[in-house]
């Protein structure tokens, strides 16, 4: 019986692929096996020795410790794409809303109250508010993932010209993204073509202010910008300086702040992106398949620390090591399944930066004696028989 800790509240629908008799999941236990968390901040959060894997029932892992995860040997999943369809959606809608300006203009009409000649005023103030239509524009993309290809496949579809960036393409992003979209091998060859400029790549230090003075500079004049990814993918001063000059027309984005908050051609909303009971649900479904299976099987899918592994299985028991990718590693565990008198069926090794992965198949004289050696071995962070 595996303890998974909820730190958050975790959808029924995922929790129910937690099988009763195998798992125990519980809010208050001191000694979890797994966790499942969306929001909850773990960064300064004390991993008892025990812990195995943490699943977050989100794309983003900037609440979880991943370097110290991955010394302690703890598994860090995510769930890339299970909210993609919620996040899309919102994306298309402000695109929309954006051009047809109308959050602005909604609130226009809550100051009408008590007019008496509401339907002159309508008909007199409504021009301010003209906008236009996104049917033969031009949307260029940064990021063509499990989001980015979905607004780009809309766009499409919506009868605009899509132009899509993304170095880092996956060969299922590939696949799904129109045949009518664009592909860009250069940022800086696209931004001069669009109307419409949507971010959907990740956080990271090569990524922080994508959008910035220089990018801004090569943009079209009077060019919107939407960021539904991550508030830092955009310089703000850089954004505020180019929507003085008209450089920049509106910026839609889910991340509001202080500097951005009531200035003109500016609609933030409350991060709203994964906001869906169906993305919840996606969430936590995806998580909890992806924690049960490690926990069963040592299988890792989805993992932010570790490299992904996923075979099914071939006989007798399953040893799982965590290790540092560090050479002789192979040589040195089969030696002592060797010493053991063990029949591997099995074998796959996966690294990814400086942790590697090593799983076996194995029939024989598994045991807790084997476990202890294998544990030995300097590089070794973690050993799990199954």
């Amino acid at each position: 019986m595996y303890t998974i800790k909820t730190l958050n509240a975790i959808s029924p629908v995922g929790l129910a692929k937690l099988n009763n008799k195998q798992f125990e999941v519980a809010v208050d236990t001191d000694a979890p096996d797994g966790i499942l968390v969306r929001s909850a901040d773990m960064l300064n959060t004390a991993f008892n020795d025990n812990l195995l894997a943490i699943a977050r029932a989100g794309a983003g892992v900037n609440n979880i410790p991943l370097d110290r995860c991955s010394e302690q040997g703890i598994v860090v999943f995510n769930t890339p794409g299970a909210n993609a369809n919620a996040v899309a959606e919102l994306v298309i809608g402000m695109l929309i809303a954006g051009s047809r300006n109308v959050a602005v203009a909604a609130q226009w009409c809550q100051g009408l109250t008590g007019d008496p000649a509401m339907a002159k005023t309508v008909e007199k103030g409504k021009k301010q508010f003209v906008g236009n239509e996104i049917k033969g524009k031009t949307l260029g993309v940064i990021g063509l993932g499990a989001i980015g290809s979905r607004v780009a496949n809309c766009a499409i579809e919506l009868g605009m010209e899509v132009y899509g960036y993304d170095p880092y393409i996956s060969i299922d992003a590939a696949w799904n993204l129109s045949s009518q979209v664009h592909h860009c091998v250069n940022l800086n060859d696209m931004l001069p073509l669009c109307d419409y400029i949507t971010i959907h790549v990740p956080y990271l230090p090569t990524t922080k202010d994508t959008i910035n003075t220089q990018t801004l500079a090569l943009c079209k004049d009077g060019v919107k910008i939407l960021n539904y990814a991550r508030g830092e993918l955009v310089n703000t001063e850089a954004l505020l300086e180019a929507m003085e000059t008209g450089k920049v027309s509106g910026y839609m984005t889910d991340f509001p702040s202080e500097a951005i908050l009531g200035k003109p051609g500016i609609v933030c909303t409350p991060h709203l992106g994964a906001s869906t009971p169906e993305a919840e649900d996606n969430c936590a479904v995806m998580a909890a398949k992806e924690l049960s299976d490690y926990l069963k099987n040592g299988n890792i899918i989805h993992s932010v620390n570790m490299p992904e592994v996923n075979q099914p299985r071939a006989g007798g028991k399953r040893i799982c090591i965590i290790h540092k990718n560090e050479p002789g590693m192979i040589s040195q565990i089969t030696a002592l399944t060797t010493e053991a008198g063990l029949n591997i069926e099995n074998m796959v090794n996966k690294s990814k930066k400086n942790m590697a992965y090593t799983m076996l198949d194995a029939t024989g004289a598994v045991d807790k004696k084997l476990a202890e050696k294998l544990a030995a071995i300097p590089a070794v962070i973690r050993v799990r028989i199954l």
